[in-house]
């Protein structure tokens, strides 16, 4: 295995598995932001996989997928204004929940 991909699924499962431990202890700011990391994980997953490369930033991460995987773009457009609201509001169970089952449809496109 490449070690950028690696790399990347050790960062996924760190996030995942932290998000996992905020969100049962019902901090949901703490778990909307892990779960959105651990997403960015995955996409760059599968841009590595898919692409060969791993994308340089934000921009660069959602401007390829949107020109070239719309299904996990439409994820990753529903998903990022979470990710930027847990900085300022108090997020809810609903919220991180949403990301959490998000990280689920992702991953199954990655196997696909």
């Amino acid at each position: 295995m490449d070690e950028r991909a690696k790399i990347l699924i050790d960062n996924f499962e760190e996030y995942f598995q932290l998000g996992l431990i905020a969100f049962n202890e019902q901090k949901y700011n703490s778990a909307t932001t892990l779960f959105f990391k651990a997403i960015v994980a995955l996409c760059d997953l599968f841009l590595l996989k898919k692409e060969g490369r791993i994308p340089s930033s934000h921009s660069d991460r959602f401007r390829t997928i949107e020109e070239k995987y719309s299904p996990i773009y439409k994820i990753l457009d529903r998903d990022f204004p979470f990710y930027q609201d847990s900085y300022t509001k108090k997020m809810d169970k609903e919220s991180a929940e949403l990301l959490k089952d998000d990280i689920g449809k992702i991953k199954e496109m990655l196997e696909g």
